[in-house]
Formats: C-alpha cells, structure tokens, sequence
C-alpha cells in the first residue's frame, strides 16, 4: 500500500511538473528574434551568393544550416565543444558533474558545462555572466530542445556564433576570412572557426593572428585525439598559416542586389542570374571602359531567350563612387534608333510593308517636322530591308506613322515595357521613332528577346520566387522572322578588320542607336538562345560627341555575345506564311512602294471588339469583327495571320491581336483577351 501510495506520488509530482514547465514554455516561449534577423541574401541561380547586407545593427549575419558546413566542421566543433549533444536533452548531466568536481578539487574552473544546446540559448538571449544566467540558459537550452529538432539547434548555433568584428554565424566568418562558402573547409580553417567564438574579440584573426593560430591548433589536437584527424592531418593543418586579414564579401550584380533587398528586407532572394556569366560580363564591363578616355558607364543585361529569365546584369561601374549607385540597367534612356525593329515588325504584321518594299527616302514633312538622316543626307529609293539595316530616319516614321504611334506605344506597353513621353507629349508624335520616348535596358531586353521568340512578349524574369510572366504574342511570327533576316545581315560599321568571332559562331541580329546628342550609345541583339543590350554613356547625362552606338556600344555587344555558352548557327526556317520574293515587282500592288500618307485618318478602325476587350466564349463559338472607314476591302488578321473574312473562331483562351488593313495600306489594331466559359 505504501509502495502504491509512493508511485501515485511519484506520477502526480511528474505531472505536475510536466504541467508546470509546459505552462512555463508557453507563456515564455525562446525569443528567436536574433536568429530571424539575419542579412538579406540575393543569391544567382544555382543558390550561389551574389551579394550580402548587414542587418539594421550592423552585423554580417548570414543563414547557416548543418547542410551548408562542412561535416569536419561539424566534427571538430561537437568534440571540442560537446561531444555528447546528439545524446543529451540540451543540458548535459556528465559534464556538470564533472565540472562541479574538477572544481571542487582544484578550486577553478578546469572544464565548463555548456552544451552546444545553452550556447544557442545565450546566443539568443544575450545576459551577463552569473549563476543565474547559467540557470536560465539550461533552462532555455531544454526549451529549445524541447521544441526544434537538433539540427535546427544547430543552426541557430551556426548562424549567431560570434566570430570576431561585426561577423557572426560560420558563412560570414568563412567568407570573410577564407573567401569562399563553409561546405568545403580544410581541418585548419575548420578549426580555426571552431576556436573563435570562445573569445571573438582576441581570437579574430585579422587582428590577432598568432593568438588565433594558437587557439586553431588545440583545436586540432582535440581532434586528433577523438580519431577525426589522423596524424598527418593534424601535422599538415598546424603547418598552415591563419588568415591575418579580412576580404570583401561577395559583391555581384550589386545594382540588382540593392534593388531587391530594397524589395524584401532580410529574405533570401532567389535570382536567374548565373554566376559565372554575372562575373564574365562585369569584368568585360570594366575592361571595356578602361578603354574610353572619359570612362564613360556600360551597362549590360542578358535574357536567356528560351526562358526569358534574366542572367547577367551590370548596372555600371564604380559602385561606391560618384553617381555609381545609379542602376543604368533600369535607367530611363532615349533609346535613338533601336526601337525601329519593333516599328517595322509592327507593319510586316500587318502586311503593310515587306522588306523588298520599296521606299523613298527624301526630304519629307511631317507637320512642322522634317525629320533628317544622321548624315544629313538621303539614299532616294530604297528598299525597306536597307532602310532598317541603315537605320535611315524618314522611312522609319513614314512606317509609324502607318502604324500609328498610339497603337505602337500600347503594342510596347502590353509586351511589359513603359515609354516615358516628354512633357506634353499625348502619344501622337512621330518622334518616337527616333528616340523621343525613354526607355531602359531591361526593357529594351525584353522587348528584343520577344522578337527572338516569334513575336511572343513578356518582360524579363529576375526573380525565382515569383511564377513566370505571361507571354502574349503581339507580332505574327513571319513579321518577327523578316525582322531577324534583315537585322542578321546588317553590314559591319567601318573599321570592323574582321567578323567578330561572336558572329562567326552564331547568327545575331543587331541594331544599334544614338540618341540626340550623344548622351546615349545602345546596341541591342538577339540569337536564337540568348539576347544582349549594351548601353555607353554617363549617368548624369554628359553628351560624348562622336560617340555613336556602332562605334562604342557594338563590339562590346559582340564581346558579351562570345561569352554566352555556344548555340546553333544556323537561321531558323521561314514560317509557312512568310512572303520569299525576288524584288518589290513580286510583291501585291499595296505592298510594293511605301510613302507618306498626308494624313493618317481614313485609316479603317476597329468597331467591335474594343481595345482592350474582355470576351466571353463557348468552345466553338465566333467573334463577328467590324471596322469603319478604310478604303476598299479590308482584310483581318488575328496576332499577324490573315483571316478569311471577318468571322473569327479562337482557337482557345489567351490574349490575340486584332488588325484590319483597307487596300491603301492603313490599318489599325487592337489587343482582346478571351475568356472560356
């Protein structure tokens, strides 16, 4: 009876002790705020750091998991620190008694009891020394144990170990000290980061490098002793010398990396920038400017066309320095000739132009403007593809103003680009053609990439975490491939001795621009993989006379180009309604000569469906199309293919494009989106 009475004591005092701590651990949960505020981190694709931030109290404080350390890290640091953690329940019985013996018998602390586990708990909770603390911490380390499995004590161990300065965690001191990620540390640097955090400050090696050597190599003894070095490891490690300085984090792709912190402070930010690529282009970057005598920026984006994923961007040079911190991937630029492609896909689409049309190029005015080539002078009667290839200026506003500037500045804003107009400017102006609107390099990307993919738009994607734009094809993909002909056999500036090996190893198209004067050199180009915008001038504007975009902008485009991976050569087949012809006598009546109109109204315009409609259809259910005004029959065609008459039967849900074209040549079009019901 007594015995009975004994247990039942023994379980309703566990109970309640059980009961107690249980309460005790809700109302005073572990205050993890130190280890959730950690440095914002913009990694590249593969995970792979490009750049780091310190945390709002200045500290270098880097997520670090088991996974990311090396396991002789890992090793070292269990048998110099606790060698029973993966055995114990956070406070460890043995080595406490040990501890209370030893000093006891000697009358000082000979071996302290902390467990990795009471580490992490003061790690979080910074006190000063005492009994009490002590007690406290034991508490906090069972809690935690309690809680989180061991490899999540671990980490938070890993990640705010103090290492010396304003480093903690084993990343940052990695980095910092050795330059490279801790998942593959020899036993030196190993226990080198295994022997700091037990007193940071005199231990640092950058500025006590013996007295850190010192504290490395007992670390290593203590490892040769429990069999986790053999001899010639421990003699091979003590041989080396400690780091006797700090080196500069990783600092990649730092305009995009200050862009997106700025985006999710302290979050990981995962990119689809490569690494190895990033780096190649921002040296080419710094090698190419080394080269002009008033040092003037380059920025470069490259867009993997397969993806439309974003895998290098330079935003310039001199970060730290004047005017350095200006993101001129994402500056708003006057773009000079390089929208002109677009123009003229635009009128491929609507089989207004071909690029055996021919054109005269002569002294026309528009309003009160009388837009001039770049020389000053005009060829005469040209054809379309040698005015595109030449960039002459009044054959490319003769074709917006087919086009319409209206409509051609929606086409960019529904393919993800944002045209910034100068003041008073309502959209009607012909000056877009030649660089009246600003864009940036990002979006300039993005708009050439969608002609490397047949006329198929979105912007480019930058981030991971985020789903993948939608695509919207805006230009046929015949227009798209004209424009890729013509563009891939643009004759070389002067001065070129030979084909670049860029161009010799796969086909580009390139077109380049100067805006008005000279405070902007672009060159954008496309293969079938990979697309590349250049851009050369200053941030703040400074003209640099002479400084034209072939000349300044273009071989460093072909330069980037031979540093993307190597792709087929070979130009992509004509699509099925592509017009091959000999000369403008072969094309239809309409399309054989193009100049100006006078005006652009009578062009025909789209009654039904409106700009911008929202349709709601059956599987098999038709869209009956009106326009007014035109002259003679009109013809329809749905995202750049002919319809036969006006009744129109989607082939599914999505966004199409909409243009009608009258026998003169006019057209207009619109941008619907179907819905299925």
């Amino acid at each position: 009876m007594t015995l009975r009475r004994l247990l039942v004591g023994l379980a309703v005092a566990a109970t309640g002790l059980a009961a107690t701590g249980l309460a005790l651990d809700r109302l005073f949960p572990p205050d993890l705020s130190r280890y959730q505020d950690r440095s914002a981190e913009i990694v590249d694709a593969n995970g792979r750091l490009l750049r780091a931030f310190t945390t709002a109290d200045g500290k270098w404080r880097l997520k670090t998991g088991v996974d990311d350390v090396d396991p002789l890290y890992l090793a070292l640091l269990k048998a110099y620190e606790d060698r029973r953690f993966d055995l114990h329940w956070g406070v460890d019985p043995l080595a406490a008694v040990r501890a209370a013996h030893q000093l006891a018998e000697r009358g000082r602390i000979v071996s302290g009891a902390s467990t990795l586990s009471m580490q992490a708990a003061r790690l979080l909770e910074p006190r000063p020394r005492s009994f009490t603390t002590k007690l406290i911490q034991s508490a906090r380390a069972l809690q935690l144990e309690w809680r989180y499995s061991k490899r999540e004590v671990l980490a938070i161990y890993l990640t705010l170990a103090p290492m010396g300065g304003n480093l903690e965690g084993v990343r940052a001191a990695s980095l910092a000290y050795f330059g490279k990620e801790p998942r593959q540390l020899s036993a030196a640097e190993a226990a080198l980061l295994v022997a700091i955090p037990q007193s940071p400050e005199r231990r640092r090696p950058d500025r006590a490098a013996v007295k850190a050597q010192s504290a490395r190599d007992r670390v290593l003894e203590r490892g040769f002793e429990h069999g986790i070095i053999d001899r010639p490891l421990l003699v091979l490690a003590q041989s080396r010398p400690a780091p006797d300085r700090r080196l500069a984090m990783p600092m990649q792709a730092p305009h995009l990396s200050a862009f997106l912190a700025a985006q999710a402070p302290g979050a990981i930010v995962p990119t689809t920038v490569r690494y190895e690529l990033q780096a190649s282009i921002a040296q080419l970057a710094r090698e190419e400017r080394r080269q002009f005598a008033d040092l003037a920026q380059v920025a470069i984006v490259a867009v993997d066309n397969r993806t439309g994923t974003v895998v290098a961007w330079h935003g310039g040079d001199d970060f730290f320095g004047r005017a350095g911190q200006v993101d001129l991937v994402r500056a708003r630029r006057s773009p000079g000739s390089t929208l002109k492609p677009l123009i003229y896909a635009m009128a491929f689409d609507d089989r207004a132009l071909h690029p055996e049309t021919l054109v005269e190029d002569v002294p026309v005015r528009f309003r009160e403007w009388l837009p001039r080539n770049f020389d000053r002078d005009h060829q005469g009667s040209v054809t379309v593809r040698r005015a595109l290839q030449q960039s002459l200026n009044v054959p490319a506003v003769l074709a917006l103003e087919k086009v319409g500037p209206q409509r051609f500045l929606a086409t960019l804003r529904t393919a993800g680009a944002h045209p910034g107009l100068p003041t008073g400017d309502d959209g009607n102006s012909l000056g877009v053609a030649l660089g009246s609107a600003t864009l940036s390099a990002l979006e300039m990307a993005g708009l050439y990439s969608g002609l490397a993919n047949g006329g198929r738009f979105a912007p480019p994607q930058v981030r991971r975490d985020q789903p993948p734009p939608e695509t919207v094809q805006l230009i046929g993909p015949a227009a798209a491939w004209y424009v890729a002909d013509v563009l891939a056999e643009a004759p070389l500036p002067e001065g070129f001795a030979s084909l670049p090996v860029a161009l010799r190893e796969r086909r580009i198209a390139f077109k380049t621009g100067t805006s008005a004067g000279f405070r902007d050199a672009w060159a954008a180009g496309y293969s079938a993989n990979w697309t590349v915008v250049v851009w050369v001038g200053h941030a703040d504007g400074t003209s640099r006379p002479g400084q034209l975009g072939r000349l300044s902008a273009l071989p460093i485009l072909f330069k980037a180009f031979g540093r993307l991976p190597g792709e087929d050569n070979r130009a992509k087949p004509a699509p099925v309604d592509a017009l091959r012809v000999a000369s403008h006598r072969d094309l239809p009546p309409r399309m054989r000569t193009m100049g100006p109109s006078g005006a652009t109204s009578g062009a025909p315009r789209i009654a039904y469906p409106p700009p911008d409609a929202r349709i709601e259809l059956g599987a098999t259910e038709a869209v009956t199309l009106n326009a007014l005004g035109g002259t003679g029959r009109l013809r329809w065609l749905v995202d750049g293919r002919p319809l036969d008459g006006s009744r129109w039967t989607p082939e599914g849900a999505g966004v199409a494009r909409l243009a009608v074209v009258d026998e003169a040549g006019r057209s207009s079009a619109v941008t619907v989106r179907i819905d299925r019901r």
